[in-house]
């Protein structure tokens, strides 16, 4: 009896070592990243695809975290800002308030980060944006990095190519944002530095949905320079998102605005929207009407086919580097925290480490190379028009930047 009471005790013993033991076991700590993406306003064709590769990336960092032995995993909330500057600090508050989100994917547009930049640098808020391209919001050490090439290399290759086109004379329009205006302006320093003649009509405001002051201001530029140069020698850059749908459907009508070739920004280019309208796509076929999205390596990851395929499935949407780049975003996340044993509360540290982290990351975006204001350093850019192709218009890949 003695024997059996000894061994239940021993028993005992070893079950309450094996309890303490795993009751001090360390514990999984999981990270919210915030996605501030446009899900239904204006250039939703970005947002959309973003959320999408937001998701999958989620899915293969735990698995890598999980794998490496990592107690830390990641979580995601997603934010629609509709692409407007109060939802987006609106989004980027609540985040912080709410659900204590200290790392954020997005906004995908120049004026949304401007909007939350300061709140980001004052609460040690880490952004990264996939598609704001401002020179403006080139700012050494602040709280933003952003994972395409800016406004400056995105001008320069637009404006190359259209004076390599022939084009002696260029009239630019945008719209009034941040990034559209420095994409108006990095073009017209640009090709006048070719040797080209530039006129810049004032950006038209972000509300609304008359053009005609817009338009009658562009006719007769239009006019003026064919009469110099010719009709092939003269071109229309317009930088916009989705209202240039509207814009175009205007400008069909008019044939003097149907003379020239015209030439888009990042912000308009695989829009869906422009799709909707017969008009405004017949307008941008027969203007032989292209625009500039920042382009994949050409050789490309082993996972990019995969990747842009579940997000073409899922969504209807065709993911551009843009888009999937907010994968690489949340791989280069996960690296930087994985890093850690416990995740540093020294927001200066965290973002030298996330840049050594960029700069060693080849993504399906291919290499992603940070300056010193924290933004990718190169690109090249595919050129996509408006083609009819079996009776439907179709966005489909032209060229490429020289």
């Amino acid at each position: 009896m003695k024997k059996q009471f000894v061994l239940l005790a021993l028993a005992i013993s070893i079950f309450a070592v094996s309890c303490k033991k795993d009751n001090s076991a360390p514990s999984i700590q999981t990270i919210k990243i915030g996605g501030l993406f446009s899900i239904t306003g204006n250039w939703s064709s970005l947002g959309i695809p973003s959320q999408e590769a937001m998701k999958l990336g989620l899915i293969d960092v735990n698995n890598y975290l999980e794998e490496k032995g990592s107690l830390i995993r990641l979580s995601t909330v997603v934010y629609d800002t509709e692409l407007d500057t109060v939802l987006a600090k609106n989004a980027i508050v609540r985040a912080y308030t709410t659900n204590d989100v200290k790392y954020i994917i997005g906004p995908q547009s120049s004026a949304e980060v401007g909007a939350i930049l300061p709140y980001a640098n004052a609460n040690n808020i880490l952004v990264v944006s996939q598609g704001s391209t401002a020179s403006s919001l080139a700012i050494p050490n602040d709280a933003v990095f952003r994972f395409c090439p800016g406004d400056a290399v995105e001008g320069r290759a637009m404006a190359q190519t259209m004076y390599a086109q022939g084009k002696q004379a260029i009239i630019t329009l945008s719209r009034d944002d941040a990034g559209n205006r420095g994409l108006q302006q990095s073009v017209g320093s640009s090709f006048t530095s070719l040797g080209g003649q530039v006129t810049a009509i004032a950006p038209y405001p972000t509300t609304g949905n008359d053009y005609a002051n817009l338009l009658s201001q562009l006719r007769t530029s239009i006019q003026q320079y064919t009469a110099t140069y010719g009709a092939n020698q003269v071109g229309v850059y317009l930088a916009s998102f989705d209202e240039c749908k509207d814009i175009f459907q205007s400008a069909i009508s008019d044939p003097v605005f149907s003379s020239v070739n015209w030439y888009g920004g990042d912000g308009i280019v695989l829009s869906s929207v422009l799709l909707t309208s017969n008009a405004a796509c017949q307008f941008a076929a027969t203007t032989h009407f292209f625009a500039p999205n920042f382009g994949l390596p050409l050789t490309p990851n082993p996972d990019l086919a995969a990747i842009a395929s579940t997000i073409r499935t899922n969504t209807g949407l065709e993911p551009d580097a843009y888009a999937l780049s907010v994968y690489d975003a949340m791989w280069v996340i996960a690296k930087t925290l994985s890093s850690y044993s416990n995740v540093t509360t020294d927001f200066t540290k965290l973002k030298t480490d996330f840049t050594n982290e960029a700069n060693q990351h080849y993504g399906i975006t291919g290499p992603v190379v940070l300056n010193a204001n924290g933004d990718r350093d190169t690109g090249s850019f595919d050129y996509f028009g408006v083609v009819l192709e079996g009776g439907v218009y179709t966005w489909k890949l032209i060229g490429k930047s020289l």
